[in-house]
């Protein structure tokens, strides 16, 4: 009988407002993977003593931080949710997402033909 492999059930979902545990910025979560998913250069950039575990879901972020506004790829155990209710100024935020009166995002509803 093969091994099974342990699936994380993911902690956070598309439209939740995150902020980094250790690094200073927020984001809004666009897309989620499973597990590690990038490559393996950017993996290795990260210095040893914070690179995160590969498996468990990894998040895509419309970041944001006080100079500027980014992609961001994080792991699972490196986010918190964020209580600020301030809007994510991320300029794709609007295309994806729209705002609810009590600070929360759900995907925008896509018109296909």
């Amino acid at each position: 009988m093969a091994a099974s492999k342990s699936i994380h059930k993911a902690k956070f979902s598309i439209g939740d407002v995150v902020r980094h545990r250790i690094f200073p910025f927020r984001g809004i979560i666009f897309d989620v993977d499973p597990e590690f998913a990038n490559t393996e250069e950017w993996y290795e950039s990260i210095p040893d003593e914070i690179r995160p575990r590969r498996d468990q879901p990894f998040y895509h972020l419309f970041a944001e931080n006080e100079e500027t506004e980014y992609i961001a790829y994080v792991s699972e155990q490196n986010l918190l949710m964020d209580d600020n209710r301030e809007p994510v100024r991320h300029p794709q935020v609007n295309e994806v997402f729209e705002r609810r009166s009590d600070g929360s995002y759900r995907t925008r509803e896509r018109l296909v033909h």
